[in-house]
Protein backbone atom coordinates (compact mmCIF):
# COMPACT_ATOMS: atom_id res chain seq x y z
CA UNK A 1 0.00 0.00 0.00
CA UNK A 2 2.70 2.17 0.96
CA UNK A 3 4.20 1.81 -2.93
CA UNK A 4 0.86 2.45 -4.27
CA UNK A 5 0.34 5.51 -2.43
CA UNK A 6 3.81 6.90 -3.00
CA UNK A 7 4.07 6.39 -6.43
CA UNK A 8 0.28 7.79 -7.26
CA UNK A 9 1.32 10.99 -5.16
CA UNK A 10 4.81 11.30 -7.22
CA UNK A 11 2.57 11.41 -10.62
CA UNK A 12 -0.49 13.33 -9.14
CA UNK A 13 -0.03 16.08 -10.87
CA UNK A 14 0.80 14.26 -14.58
CA UNK A 15 -2.82 12.57 -13.47
CA UNK A 16 -4.20 16.09 -13.64
CA UNK A 17 -2.47 16.83 -17.27
CA UNK A 18 -3.75 13.56 -19.13
CA UNK A 19 -6.09 10.88 -18.45
CA UNK A 20 -4.86 7.25 -19.26
CA UNK A 21 -6.50 5.36 -21.92
CA UNK A 22 -8.37 3.21 -19.55
CA UNK A 23 -11.84 5.38 -19.49
CA UNK A 24 -13.94 4.83 -21.89
CA UNK A 25 -14.47 2.63 -24.54
CA UNK A 26 -13.58 0.60 -27.12
CA UNK A 27 -14.68 -3.01 -27.24
CA UNK A 28 -12.56 -5.81 -28.66
CA UNK A 29 -13.21 -9.97 -29.37
CA UNK A 30 -13.02 -11.48 -26.33
CA UNK A 31 -10.13 -14.02 -25.24
CA UNK A 32 -12.12 -16.26 -22.78
CA UNK A 33 -15.63 -15.13 -22.57
CA UNK A 34 -17.14 -11.68 -21.32
CA UNK A 35 -16.32 -10.04 -17.81
CA UNK A 36 -19.33 -7.23 -16.44
CA UNK A 37 -19.06 -3.82 -15.13
CA UNK A 38 -21.64 -2.51 -12.45
CA UNK A 39 -22.85 -0.53 -15.77
CA UNK A 40 -22.95 -3.49 -17.62
CA UNK A 41 -21.19 -5.82 -20.33
CA UNK A 42 -17.70 -5.51 -21.55
CA UNK A 43 -15.92 -7.56 -23.87
CA UNK A 44 -12.72 -9.63 -23.03
CA UNK A 45 -9.39 -8.11 -25.00
CA UNK A 46 -6.28 -9.57 -25.53
CA UNK A 47 -2.98 -9.30 -24.27
CA UNK A 48 -1.83 -6.85 -27.12
CA UNK A 49 -2.49 -3.32 -27.36
CA UNK A 50 -5.57 -2.45 -29.26
CA UNK A 51 -5.08 -1.93 -33.71
CA UNK A 52 -4.14 1.35 -33.17
CA UNK A 53 -1.33 0.80 -30.86
CA UNK A 54 -3.29 1.93 -27.60
CA UNK A 55 -3.39 0.51 -24.21
CA UNK A 56 -6.34 -2.50 -23.93
CA UNK A 57 -9.45 -0.33 -22.06
CA UNK A 58 -11.06 -2.35 -19.27
CA UNK A 59 -13.06 -1.34 -16.11
CA UNK A 60 -11.98 -1.41 -12.86
CA UNK A 61 -11.38 -4.61 -10.52
CA UNK A 62 -13.23 -2.89 -8.05
CA UNK A 63 -16.27 -1.80 -10.16
CA UNK A 64 -16.83 -5.34 -11.46
CA UNK A 65 -18.80 -7.96 -9.76
CA UNK A 66 -16.87 -10.50 -7.34
CA UNK A 67 -17.76 -13.41 -9.55
CA UNK A 68 -15.91 -12.25 -12.30
CA UNK A 69 -12.80 -10.55 -11.02
CA UNK A 70 -10.72 -13.19 -11.78
CA UNK A 71 -11.40 -13.62 -16.03
CA UNK A 72 -10.76 -9.82 -15.10
CA UNK A 73 -7.78 -9.71 -13.35
CA UNK A 74 -6.02 -12.19 -15.55
CA UNK A 75 -6.92 -10.12 -18.68
CA UNK A 76 -5.32 -7.03 -16.85
CA UNK A 77 -2.07 -9.05 -16.25
CA UNK A 78 -2.01 -10.12 -19.96
CA UNK A 79 -2.44 -6.25 -21.18
CA UNK A 80 0.37 -5.59 -18.98
CA UNK A 81 2.84 -8.21 -20.94
CA UNK A 82 3.39 -5.58 -23.18
CA UNK A 83 6.31 -3.89 -23.03
CA UNK A 84 6.93 0.00 -23.80
CA UNK A 85 10.12 1.37 -24.92
CA UNK A 86 11.41 4.09 -22.77
CA UNK A 87 14.17 5.42 -24.45
CA UNK A 88 11.73 7.61 -25.89
CA UNK A 89 8.76 9.50 -25.30
CA UNK A 90 6.61 8.17 -27.81
CA UNK A 91 3.08 6.19 -26.10
CA UNK A 92 3.52 8.91 -23.21
CA UNK A 93 -0.88 8.06 -22.72
CA UNK A 94 -0.08 4.13 -22.99
CA UNK A 95 2.87 4.16 -20.46
CA UNK A 96 0.39 5.73 -17.71
CA UNK A 97 -2.24 3.46 -18.54
CA UNK A 98 -0.22 0.25 -18.00
CA UNK A 99 1.26 1.92 -15.01
CA UNK A 100 -2.30 2.46 -13.86
CA UNK A 101 -3.31 -0.68 -14.30
CA UNK A 102 -0.28 -2.38 -12.58
CA UNK A 103 -0.96 -0.14 -9.56
CA UNK A 104 -4.24 -1.74 -9.50
CA UNK A 105 -3.41 -5.17 -9.72
CA UNK A 106 -1.24 -4.70 -6.43
CA UNK A 107 -3.85 -3.09 -4.76
CA UNK A 108 -6.19 -5.84 -5.74
CA UNK A 109 -3.75 -8.62 -4.74
CA UNK A 110 -3.25 -6.56 -1.33
CA UNK A 111 -6.94 -6.67 -0.48
CA UNK A 112 -8.33 -10.05 -2.16
CA UNK A 113 -7.75 -13.55 -0.01
CA UNK A 114 -7.04 -16.35 -2.44
CA UNK A 115 -6.53 -14.66 -5.53
CA UNK A 116 -3.62 -16.60 -6.63
CA UNK A 117 -5.00 -19.81 -7.82
CA UNK A 118 -3.36 -22.50 -9.79
CA UNK A 119 -5.18 -21.53 -13.27
CA UNK A 120 -3.59 -17.86 -12.57
CA UNK A 121 0.07 -18.56 -12.01
CA UNK A 122 0.87 -19.12 -15.40
CA UNK A 123 -0.24 -16.15 -16.32
CA UNK A 124 1.58 -14.08 -13.51
CA UNK A 125 4.78 -15.41 -14.10
CA UNK A 126 4.28 -14.99 -17.83
CA UNK A 127 3.60 -11.12 -17.28
CA UNK A 128 6.53 -10.63 -15.01
CA UNK A 129 8.92 -12.54 -16.95
CA UNK A 130 7.62 -10.32 -19.97
CA UNK A 131 8.62 -7.01 -18.12
CA UNK A 132 11.85 -8.41 -15.97
CA UNK A 133 13.39 -10.70 -18.62
CA UNK A 134 15.03 -8.01 -21.12
CA UNK A 135 19.10 -7.18 -22.53
CA UNK A 136 20.59 -5.23 -20.14
CA UNK A 137 21.86 -1.82 -20.65
CA UNK A 138 25.90 -1.53 -20.69
CA UNK A 139 28.32 0.71 -20.82
CA UNK A 140 31.10 1.14 -23.81
CA UNK A 141 33.89 1.15 -21.08
CA UNK A 142 37.56 1.77 -22.56
CA UNK A 143 39.40 -1.31 -20.84
CA UNK A 144 42.32 0.35 -19.98
CA UNK A 145 40.71 3.57 -18.66
CA UNK A 146 41.43 3.72 -14.62
CA UNK A 147 38.10 3.53 -13.00
CA UNK A 148 36.60 2.91 -8.93
CA UNK A 149 33.08 1.24 -9.21
CA UNK A 150 32.33 2.89 -6.14
CA UNK A 151 32.65 6.15 -7.44
CA UNK A 152 30.95 5.51 -10.35
CA UNK A 153 27.65 6.85 -10.80
CA UNK A 154 25.68 3.71 -11.45
CA UNK A 155 23.10 3.71 -14.80
CA UNK A 156 19.47 4.06 -13.73
CA UNK A 157 16.94 1.52 -15.51
CA UNK A 158 14.74 3.92 -17.55
CA UNK A 159 11.68 1.86 -17.31
CA UNK A 160 11.93 1.57 -13.28
CA UNK A 161 8.45 3.24 -13.42
CA UNK A 162 6.60 -0.13 -14.79
CA UNK A 163 9.98 -2.55 -13.46
CA UNK A 164 9.11 -1.53 -9.90
CA UNK A 165 5.34 -1.93 -9.84
CA UNK A 166 6.09 -5.40 -11.48
CA UNK A 167 8.53 -6.48 -8.95
CA UNK A 168 6.50 -5.26 -6.16
CA UNK A 169 3.08 -7.52 -7.50
CA UNK A 170 5.68 -10.31 -8.03
CA UNK A 171 7.17 -9.99 -4.21
CA UNK A 172 3.46 -10.23 -3.39
CA UNK A 173 2.89 -13.44 -5.35
CA UNK A 174 5.88 -15.09 -3.64
CA UNK A 175 4.86 -14.56 -0.23
CA UNK A 176 0.99 -14.80 -0.55
CA UNK A 177 -0.44 -17.65 1.85
CA UNK A 178 -2.14 -18.80 -1.30
CA UNK A 179 0.37 -19.67 -3.84
CA UNK A 180 1.45 -23.40 -2.58
CA UNK A 181 5.15 -24.39 -4.06
CA UNK A 182 4.64 -27.50 -4.70
CA UNK A 183 2.01 -26.00 -7.54
CA UNK A 184 3.56 -22.87 -8.09
CA UNK A 185 7.46 -24.44 -9.00
CA UNK A 186 5.75 -25.53 -12.13
CA UNK A 187 5.64 -22.16 -13.29
CA UNK A 188 8.92 -20.82 -10.90
CA UNK A 189 10.96 -23.40 -12.48
CA UNK A 190 14.76 -23.39 -12.60
CA UNK A 191 14.76 -21.47 -16.32
CA UNK A 192 13.01 -18.78 -14.57
CA UNK A 193 15.34 -19.15 -11.51
CA UNK A 194 18.63 -18.76 -14.18
CA UNK A 195 17.31 -15.67 -15.66
CA UNK A 196 16.17 -13.94 -12.51
CA UNK A 197 19.92 -14.55 -11.50
CA UNK A 198 21.19 -13.08 -14.72
CA UNK A 199 18.97 -9.90 -14.25
CA UNK A 200 21.27 -9.21 -10.69
CA UNK A 201 24.19 -7.65 -12.84
CA UNK A 202 22.01 -5.13 -13.51
CA UNK A 203 23.42 -1.34 -12.77
CA UNK A 204 20.58 0.13 -10.84
CA UNK A 205 21.03 -0.85 -7.41
CA UNK A 206 16.93 -0.51 -6.50
CA UNK A 207 16.38 -3.47 -8.67
CA UNK A 208 19.33 -5.21 -7.43
CA UNK A 209 17.50 -5.12 -4.22
CA UNK A 210 14.19 -6.03 -5.07
CA UNK A 211 16.26 -8.75 -6.63
CA UNK A 212 17.91 -9.41 -3.56
CA UNK A 213 14.47 -9.75 -1.40
CA UNK A 214 12.54 -12.00 -3.82
CA UNK A 215 15.94 -14.38 -4.54
CA UNK A 216 15.45 -14.59 -0.93
CA UNK A 217 12.01 -15.27 -0.47
CA UNK A 218 11.98 -18.10 -3.47
CA UNK A 219 15.34 -19.53 -1.51
CA UNK A 220 12.63 -20.03 1.82
CA UNK A 221 9.69 -20.99 0.18
CA UNK A 222 10.29 -23.50 -2.53
CA UNK A 223 12.21 -26.13 -1.42
CA UNK A 224 12.63 -28.40 -3.96
CA UNK A 225 14.60 -24.95 -5.72
CA UNK A 226 16.92 -24.19 -3.13
CA UNK A 227 19.96 -27.04 -4.34
CA UNK A 228 19.36 -25.67 -7.92
CA UNK A 229 20.13 -21.99 -6.69
CA UNK A 230 23.25 -22.45 -4.74
CA UNK A 231 24.70 -24.41 -7.38
CA UNK A 232 23.63 -21.33 -9.86
CA UNK A 233 25.07 -18.46 -7.41
CA UNK A 234 27.96 -20.95 -7.58
CA UNK A 235 28.27 -20.26 -11.09
CA UNK A 236 27.48 -16.79 -11.04
CA UNK A 237 31.08 -16.70 -8.53
CA UNK A 238 33.10 -18.83 -11.14
CA UNK A 239 32.09 -16.29 -14.28
CA UNK A 240 33.44 -13.53 -12.01
CA UNK A 241 36.58 -15.22 -10.75
CA UNK A 242 37.57 -17.24 -13.92
CA UNK A 243 35.94 -15.16 -16.78
CA UNK A 244 34.68 -11.54 -16.43
CA UNK A 245 35.90 -10.19 -13.21
CA UNK A 246 32.73 -7.90 -12.63
CA UNK A 247 29.46 -8.75 -11.93
CA UNK A 248 27.38 -5.81 -10.31
CA UNK A 249 25.16 -7.86 -7.88
CA UNK A 250 27.90 -9.70 -6.47
CA UNK A 251 27.43 -8.25 -3.14
CA UNK A 252 23.70 -8.79 -2.89
CA UNK A 253 24.17 -12.37 -3.73
CA UNK A 254 26.42 -12.62 -1.16
CA UNK A 255 24.29 -10.97 1.52
CA UNK A 256 21.72 -13.60 0.91
CA UNK A 257 23.59 -16.47 1.18
CA UNK A 258 24.99 -15.08 4.61
CA UNK A 259 21.46 -15.46 5.72
CA UNK A 260 21.59 -18.91 4.10
CA UNK A 261 24.63 -20.07 5.59
CA UNK A 262 23.38 -19.15 8.76
CA UNK A 263 20.87 -21.63 8.67
CA UNK A 264 23.09 -24.39 7.63
CA UNK A 265 22.42 -27.68 9.91
CA UNK A 266 25.71 -29.18 12.09
CA UNK A 267 27.61 -30.88 10.84
CA UNK A 268 28.20 -29.14 7.55
CA UNK A 269 27.84 -31.30 4.56
CA UNK A 270 30.67 -31.47 2.55
CA UNK A 271 29.02 -29.47 -0.58
CA UNK A 272 28.77 -26.76 1.56
CA UNK A 273 32.39 -26.89 2.27
CA UNK A 274 32.96 -27.21 -1.23
CA UNK A 275 31.07 -24.28 -1.88
CA UNK A 276 33.09 -22.12 0.28
CA UNK A 277 36.96 -23.56 -0.83
CA UNK A 278 35.73 -23.44 -4.58
CA UNK A 279 33.38 -20.68 -5.03
CA UNK A 280 33.42 -18.06 -1.91
CA UNK A 281 37.39 -17.95 -0.70
CA UNK A 282 38.61 -17.63 -4.45
CA UNK A 283 36.35 -14.32 -4.69
CA UNK A 284 39.30 -12.91 -2.56
CA UNK A 285 41.47 -12.45 -5.57
CA UNK A 286 39.14 -10.52 -7.80
CA UNK A 287 39.65 -7.22 -8.68
CA UNK A 288 36.44 -5.51 -7.46
CA UNK A 289 36.86 -6.82 -3.77
CA UNK A 290 36.36 -4.08 -2.15
CA UNK A 291 32.71 -3.44 -3.47
CA UNK A 292 31.49 -6.47 -1.91
CA UNK A 293 33.93 -7.08 0.49
CA UNK A 294 31.61 -6.39 3.69
CA UNK A 295 29.08 -9.14 2.91
CA UNK A 296 32.33 -11.90 2.02
CA UNK A 297 33.33 -10.86 5.31
CA UNK A 298 30.55 -12.11 6.92
CA UNK A 299 30.23 -15.62 5.29
CA UNK A 300 33.42 -16.17 5.90
CA UNK A 301 32.58 -15.57 9.63
CA UNK A 302 29.55 -17.37 9.53
CA UNK A 303 31.37 -20.75 8.31
CA UNK A 304 34.08 -20.28 10.96
CA UNK A 305 31.47 -20.00 13.30
CA UNK A 306 29.59 -22.99 11.74
CA UNK A 307 32.57 -25.48 11.75
CA UNK A 308 36.10 -23.39 13.35
CA UNK A 309 37.76 -26.12 11.98
CA UNK A 310 37.68 -23.88 8.45
CA UNK A 311 39.69 -21.08 9.74
CA UNK A 312 42.55 -22.68 8.16
CA UNK A 313 41.55 -23.39 4.73
CA UNK A 314 40.32 -19.76 5.09
CA UNK A 315 43.15 -17.91 6.55
CA UNK A 316 46.07 -20.15 4.18
CA UNK A 317 43.77 -19.54 1.52
CA UNK A 318 43.88 -15.75 2.00
CA UNK A 319 47.77 -15.74 2.08
CA UNK A 320 47.89 -17.37 -1.19
CA UNK A 321 45.93 -14.67 -2.92
CA UNK A 322 48.09 -12.30 -0.88
CA UNK A 323 47.36 -8.65 -2.53
CA UNK A 324 51.13 -7.41 -2.72
CA UNK A 325 51.53 -4.61 -4.99
CA UNK A 326 47.55 -3.53 -3.94
CA UNK A 327 48.00 -1.60 -0.67
CA UNK A 328 44.22 -1.16 -0.29
CA UNK A 329 43.15 -5.09 -0.72
CA UNK A 330 45.75 -5.75 1.81
CA UNK A 331 44.21 -3.77 4.73
CA UNK A 332 40.79 -5.01 3.39
CA UNK A 333 42.41 -8.24 3.89
CA UNK A 334 43.95 -7.54 7.32
CA UNK A 335 40.86 -6.42 8.34
CA UNK A 336 39.21 -10.23 7.31
CA UNK A 337 42.41 -12.12 8.85
CA UNK A 338 41.34 -10.11 12.42
CA UNK A 339 38.16 -11.00 12.14
CA UNK A 340 38.24 -14.70 11.16
CA UNK A 341 41.62 -15.19 13.60
CA UNK A 342 38.63 -14.34 17.07
CA UNK A 343 37.02 -17.06 15.98
CA UNK A 344 39.86 -19.25 15.69
CA UNK A 345 40.36 -21.94 17.37
CA UNK A 346 44.34 -22.50 19.51
CA UNK A 347 44.85 -25.77 17.69
CA UNK A 348 43.95 -24.03 14.13
CA UNK A 349 46.22 -21.11 14.95
CA UNK A 350 49.64 -23.47 15.68
CA UNK A 351 48.76 -25.03 12.32
CA UNK A 352 49.23 -21.87 10.44
CA UNK A 353 51.37 -19.90 13.17
CA UNK A 354 54.34 -19.72 10.94
CA UNK A 355 52.84 -18.90 7.38
CA UNK A 356 50.47 -16.02 9.06
CA UNK A 357 53.36 -14.35 11.21
CA UNK A 358 55.76 -14.31 8.03
CA UNK A 359 52.90 -12.75 6.17
CA UNK A 360 52.11 -10.45 9.15
CA UNK A 361 56.22 -9.59 9.68
CA UNK A 362 56.37 -8.20 5.75
CA UNK A 363 52.68 -6.47 6.65
CA UNK A 364 54.64 -4.65 10.03
CA UNK A 365 57.81 -4.03 7.62
CA UNK A 366 55.45 -2.26 4.66
CA UNK A 367 56.34 1.05 3.61
CA UNK A 368 52.68 1.52 3.00
CA UNK A 369 51.57 3.25 6.18
CA UNK A 370 48.05 2.45 6.84
CA UNK A 371 49.43 -1.32 6.36
CA UNK A 372 51.99 -1.44 8.73
CA UNK A 373 49.37 0.45 11.15
CA UNK A 374 46.53 -1.63 10.41
CA UNK A 375 48.98 -4.74 11.40
CA UNK A 376 49.83 -3.34 14.35
CA UNK A 377 46.74 -2.94 15.56
CA UNK A 378 46.35 -6.75 15.61
CA UNK A 379 47.85 -6.23 19.27
CA UNK A 380 44.88 -4.17 20.45
CA UNK A 381 42.93 -7.35 19.89
CA UNK A 382 42.85 -9.15 23.54
CA UNK A 383 41.88 -12.90 21.56
CA UNK A 384 45.04 -12.48 19.68
CA UNK A 385 47.82 -11.49 21.90
CA UNK A 386 46.98 -14.07 24.12
CA UNK A 387 47.41 -17.11 21.01
CA UNK A 388 50.42 -15.11 20.28
CA UNK A 389 51.65 -15.20 24.03
CA UNK A 390 50.66 -19.33 23.96
CA UNK A 391 53.22 -19.74 21.02
CA UNK A 392 55.51 -16.97 21.96
CA UNK A 393 58.16 -19.14 21.34
CA UNK A 394 57.89 -19.64 17.39
CA UNK A 395 56.37 -16.58 17.09
CA UNK A 396 58.48 -13.82 19.15
CA UNK A 397 61.45 -14.31 16.93
CA UNK A 398 59.78 -13.53 14.23
CA UNK A 399 57.73 -10.31 15.36
CA UNK A 400 60.84 -9.11 17.26
CA UNK A 401 62.95 -8.70 13.70
CA UNK A 402 60.22 -6.80 11.87
CA UNK A 403 59.81 -4.49 14.76
CA UNK A 404 62.96 -3.22 14.99
CA UNK A 405 63.17 -3.52 11.36
CA UNK A 406 60.50 -0.81 11.78
CA UNK A 407 61.32 1.29 14.80
CA UNK A 408 65.19 1.94 12.65
CA UNK A 409 63.99 2.35 8.99
CA UNK A 410 59.95 3.31 8.57
CA UNK A 411 59.58 6.89 7.78
CA UNK A 412 55.86 7.39 9.54
CA UNK A 413 55.68 8.53 13.24
CA UNK A 414 52.26 6.76 14.20
CA UNK A 415 54.02 3.85 12.76
CA UNK A 416 56.96 4.43 15.09
CA UNK A 417 55.02 4.82 17.74
CA UNK A 418 53.12 1.66 17.24
CA UNK A 419 55.66 -0.13 16.97
CA UNK A 420 57.45 1.11 20.19
CA UNK A 421 53.89 -0.15 21.98
CA UNK A 422 53.92 -3.46 21.02
CA UNK A 423 57.84 -3.99 21.53
CA UNK A 424 56.86 -2.95 25.25
CA UNK A 425 53.58 -5.36 25.01
CA UNK A 426 56.32 -8.58 24.32
CA UNK A 427 59.18 -7.13 26.63
CA UNK A 428 56.47 -7.29 29.37
CA UNK A 429 54.72 -10.60 28.53
CA UNK A 430 58.32 -12.61 28.41
CA UNK A 431 61.02 -10.39 29.74
CA UNK A 432 63.84 -13.31 29.17
CA UNK A 433 62.29 -14.80 25.96
CA UNK A 434 62.36 -11.17 24.99
CA UNK A 435 65.81 -10.40 25.88
CA UNK A 436 67.24 -13.58 23.83
CA UNK A 437 65.30 -12.80 20.91
CA UNK A 438 66.72 -9.22 20.78
CA UNK A 439 70.38 -10.27 21.37
CA UNK A 440 69.44 -13.16 18.11
CA UNK A 441 68.43 -10.11 16.13
CA UNK A 442 71.76 -8.07 17.04
CA UNK A 443 73.72 -11.21 16.40
CA UNK A 444 72.33 -11.42 12.76
CA UNK A 445 71.89 -7.46 12.04
CA UNK A 446 75.73 -7.92 12.75
CA UNK A 447 76.27 -11.35 10.82
CA UNK A 448 74.56 -9.40 7.70
CA UNK A 449 76.73 -6.21 7.83
CA UNK A 450 79.49 -8.21 7.50
CA UNK A 451 78.21 -10.23 4.42
CA UNK A 452 77.43 -7.11 3.02
CA UNK A 453 80.63 -5.38 3.66
CA UNK A 454 82.60 -8.74 2.21
CA UNK A 455 80.03 -8.31 -0.52
CA UNK A 456 81.15 -4.90 -0.94
CA UNK A 457 84.46 -6.04 -0.90
CA UNK A 458 84.78 -8.75 -3.15
CA UNK A 459 83.28 -6.26 -6.04
CA UNK A 460 85.38 -3.14 -4.94
CA UNK A 461 88.32 -6.05 -6.01
CA UNK A 462 86.61 -7.34 -9.50
CA UNK A 463 86.02 -3.29 -10.48
CA UNK A 464 90.03 -3.14 -9.38
CA UNK A 465 90.68 -6.03 -11.79
CA UNK A 466 89.04 -4.77 -14.57
CA UNK A 467 90.19 -1.24 -14.30
CA UNK A 468 94.04 -3.06 -14.52
CA UNK A 469 93.13 -4.92 -17.91
CA UNK A 470 91.36 -1.75 -19.18
CA UNK A 471 94.74 0.09 -18.28
CA UNK A 472 96.78 -2.64 -20.07
CA UNK A 473 94.75 -2.42 -23.20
Amino acid sequence: MKLIQTVKRRMGTEEKKSTPAAGGGRDAPAAKGKVASSAGGVKATGMKPTADGSFPNLPKLRETAPGERAELFRRKMEACSAVFDFHNDSNQREKEAKRQTLLEIVEYVNNTRNCFNEALMQDVVNMVGANIFRALQTRNKDPLAFSDPEEEEPSLERAWPHLQIVYEFFLRFVVSNDVDPKIAKRFVDQNFMLKLLELFDSEDPRERDYLKTILHRIYGKFMALRSFIRRAIQHVFFKVIYECETQNGVGELLEILGSIINGFALPLKDEHKDFLIKALIPLHKVKSLACFYQQLSYCMAQYVEKDPRLAYDIITAMLRYWPVSITSKQVLFLNELEETLELTQPSEFHRMQHVLFRRLALCITCPHFQVAERTLFFWNNDYIVKLINQNRRDLFPIIISALYKNSKQHWNSAVHGLTFNVLKLLMEADPQLFDECSAKHRAEEESEERNVARRHQKWQVLRELHASKCAVK
